[in-house]
């Protein structure tokens, strides 16, 4: 399991809440690599790990995503956890996320990203 647990950012510092545009908000984001944080951040919101399928490349999995109950559009295969975080890990990526709202209802915002990229 990767170290490090949960941390905020404030741009490329490590010192404090990381102010994120959101639908024209203000919202607080949170930056993990802890595996134990995003499943529970997940189960919470009924998301089960998944895959875009035909992203696959030498039996490997492409596009990771969450599979949020309720929601249309594209066609997601699961996968189980140890897949999920195994390609996580070999790719170093970390989940940005939000937990709720400002009207305190939980949030789907989520954003797989590299550690140490350029903030847009």
């Amino acid at each position: 399991m990767p170290e490090g647990g949960d941390h905020s950012r404030n741009g490329n510092q490590r010192n404090g809440n990381h102010k994120h545009t959101y639908n024209g908000n203000a919202e607080h984001t949170r930056v993990t690599r802890n595996h134990d944080t995003i499943r529970e951040w997940a189960e919470q919101r009924g998301a089960r790990p998944a895959t875009t399928p035909g992203s696959e490349y030498n039996g490997r999995l492409g596009v990771l995503r969450f599979d949020f109950p309720g929601y249309g559009g594209a066609v997601l295969r699961p996968v189980d956890w140890d897949e999920w975080f195994a390609t996580f890990d070999a790719r170093r990526l970390q989940l940005r996320y939000l937990d709720q709202l400002p009207d305190g209802s939980p949030s789907n915002f989520n954003r797989l990203e590299r550690p140490n990229r350029e903030e847009r």
